[in-house]
């Protein structure tokens, strides 16, 4: 039997800082190339500083070329090869299958054929509202992949479960500042990790926290004695 019980108001988290879009690695890591991405056929490109990677229709194209350096253009850069060209400009973009919002429209020429499609950071969202994330650590710790995990923002609330029991409550935003709360949650006991990881959450989110994006998209809500909860986007 489930029983609900107060938790806390949940206090102020600030204003939110974009970086830079990533190749899966660590959350929070610095980006180690340029990515974009299209739809329809579906491609990306990575840019190292030696080569341009072209994965093109679903996989079943790919181009390898050593990188010959970006030329200045306007608004953004270019990279002219035998094989492939990519012209990178600085402006919102959406790739059109999602919500996510990336800094950069890409367009590149690859054996003759033009795709269009988006690159670099991926923007915050335009407000918290309709947002979902999962939990990858609470207090440095990686969580449970058995516990499933969740946050929503829900018009004026929000909800989710940082691996065991299922909490919810209203929330405002204002001028960068976030209160929430009272929180209303179950009170079951869980085996293995999940109840210890619900309960560094609940200590962070006793005071205000601050929330910025690390540089491969995740959100990351910081309290004051640093102690973190990373989280990554489910689009």
């Amino acid at each position: 039997m489930m029983r609900y019980v107060h938790l806390l108001a949940l206090p102020a988290l600030a204003a939110c800082v974009p970086a830079a879009d990533a190749p899966p690695q660590s959350p929070g890591e610095a980006p180690t190339a340029y990515m974009a991405l299209g739809t329809e056929p579906g491609w990306t490109l990575e840019i190292t500083p030696d080569r341009l990677n072209y994965d093109g229709d679903y996989g079943a194209t790919k181009i390898m070329v050593p990188n010959p350096g970006a030329k200045p253009s306007l608004n953004g850069r270019t990279y002219v090869s035998d094989r492939l060209s990519v012209v990178i400009k600085t402006a919102p973009c959406s790739d059109g299958m999602s919500d996510r919002r990336y800094a950069d429209r890409v367009r590149l020429v690859a054996d003759g054929k033009t795709l269009n499609g988006c690159g670099g950071a991926i923007l915050p969202p335009e407000t918290l509202a309709g947002s979902n994330w999962t939990f990858v650590s609470i207090g440095g710790v990686a969580v449970a992949a058995d516990r499933p995990t969740s946050l929503q923002f829900d018009g004026t609330r929000l909800s989710g479960s940082a691996g065991c029991n299922r909490f919810s409550g209203g929330y405002s935003a204002v001028d960068g500042t976030l209160t929430a709360g009272p929180l209303m949650a179950t009170k079951m006991a869980c085996p293995g990790a999940g109840m210890t990881q619900e309960s560094a959450f609940f200590k962070l989110m006793a005071a205000p926290v601050s929330l910025t994006f690390g540089e491969d998209g995740t959100l990351i809500l910081t309290g004051s004695a640093g102690q973190t909860a990373v989280l990554k986007r489910v689009i």
